[in-house]
């Protein structure tokens, strides 16, 4: 049979309790401290885990909910694109472009009755629409192909629909910025809508605003002959930046070339400030969990003397007794390590049972839709999450062994056996 090394095979068995052949009974106390800084750790790498993976579920969501209503790189001109066919046609042509579509972008005041709210005006091309966004897989009424230029029909998001009040055929007054020159100064551009059709896209900040018709009435209403930019969607939402940078060198310079990183940078650069505060926080957590693995190898230290001197006594050097308890505390480390790993990925991968049942178990709900973006709680697990945690956790215990094995191999036998 395989025989261990010694500082191995007396390590591991430290680590559990074990019966004593003088006394006749377990180290119970020993055994149980060692359980406490191996739950501690797991715990700590499981809580990390989990709040990273909700971090990405959340700005995966919110990302992919963004880009069903946005365009991943958008052409604007501030004055119109004249000659919009031949330079959709020409980026089209372009490696990684899978649609391009005319838009007409602006804002205004939605009114009905006594209610007023501010909107987000979107000119689309219903044909084409469907090349470069999600919108017309989001109508919970009516249909993009309701929006026939000239009959100045609108498409509400289902928020907003529910905060005016209206149905499919009701009438709504559009406000654009845009006046009228009139014998009495100018005089804001109205115009009565029929509501053709309700979106919902489940993001609630878009669903509360928007208002889409048809891009040739959005121009008529600016006095706009032509359409204010294009929509372009890529075969990778990541590769987004680089394309645009290379789309900039193809248009004329008088365009301004966007991509869905820039127009939202603030709030995923906030997204990911949290996150890397909250791996901090955590990581506090397991900073705790390693300093009471220290107090645990030193209690051990401590009443193990004895058997430390016998084995100075027997020949053992101070590089064998320091090895046993780092042994112990890799040991405990990586237990808890891979604890947590488990722990974490077995939570972070069914949040979406777990937190459900206890909202239906107690009768609450965590992210209200009228509040959140997003009314579930995602996860999205990323593997270079789970090992750097663990790796981490596991580098911590590390540490945390250091001091109490030096100690253990400084220990005189003589001091030791004194009072035994």
């Amino acid at each position: 049979m395989l025989k261990l090394p010694i500082e191995l095979e007396i390590g591991l068995r430290y680590t559990r309790s074990r019966r004593s052949k003088a006394v006749g009974k377990r180290d119970g106390f020993l055994s149980f401290i060692s359980g406490i800084s191996t739950a501690g750790i797991a715990l700590g790498v499981a809580a990390l885990i989990v709040v990273l993976s909700v971090m990405n579920g959340f700005q995966k969501e919110v990302r992919d909910r963004m880009l069903s209503v946005l365009s991943h790189i958008e052409i604007t001109a501030p004055d119109g694109l004249p000659d919009w066919q031949a330079l959709s046609a020409k980026v089209a042509s372009q490696p990684h472009v899978l649609g391009v579509a005319p838009m007409v972008s602006s804002q205004g005041l939605l009114s009905r009755g006594e209610i007023m709210r501010g909107v987000a005006v979107r000119g689309v091309s219903p044909a084409e629409e469907g090349g470069v966004s999600d919108l017309p897989k989001q109508f919970v009424a009516g249909d993009i192909a309701d929006l026939r230029p000239g009959s100045f029909g609108v498409v509400l998001g289902a928020q907003l629909a529910n905060m005016l009040g209206v149905r499919l055929g009701d009438r709504v007054n559009l406000i654009v910025p845009e006046g009228d020159l009139t014998p009495a100064g100018v005089m804001p551009r109205m115009r009565a809508l029929n509501v053709v059709g309700v979106v919902d896209s489940g993001h609630y900040e878009y669903d509360s605003s928007l208002v889409i018709l048809h891009w040739q009435d959005a121009a008529a209403l600016l006095r706009l002959r032509d359409p204010s930019g294009l929509r372009v969607k890529v075969d990778d939402m990541q590769r987004a930046p680089q394309i645009a940078n290379q789309l900039a060198s193809l248009v004329p310079q008088a365009l301004w070339v966007t991509d869905w990183s820039r127009s939202n940078r603030n709030w995923f650069a906030a997204v990911q400030t949290e996150k890397k505060m909250m791996f901090i926080i955590l990581t506090l957590i397991i900073a705790v969990a390693a300093f009471n693995l220290v107090s645990t190898l030193v209690m051990t230290v401590n009443e193990k003397q004895a058997d430390i001197a016998i084995l100075r006594t027997m020949g053992a050097s101070p590089g064998l007794i320091q090895r046993i308890f780092l042994i112990q505390g890799l040991a405990i480390g990586l237990l808890g390590s891979l604890g947590g790993v488990g722990l974490g990925l077995l939570v972070a991968l069914n949040i979406d049972v777990i937190v459900p049942t206890i909202e239906a178990i107690f009768r609450v709900q965590f992210l209200p839709r009228d509040i959140y973006f997003i009314s579930q709680l995602p996860s999205d697990v990323r593997l270079n999450d789970v090992l750097t945690v663990g790796l981490m956790a596991f580098g911590l215990s590390i540490l945390a062994t250091l001091y109490p094995s030096r100690r253990a191999a400084k220990v005189q036998p003589a001091e030791a056996l004194r009072y035994e």
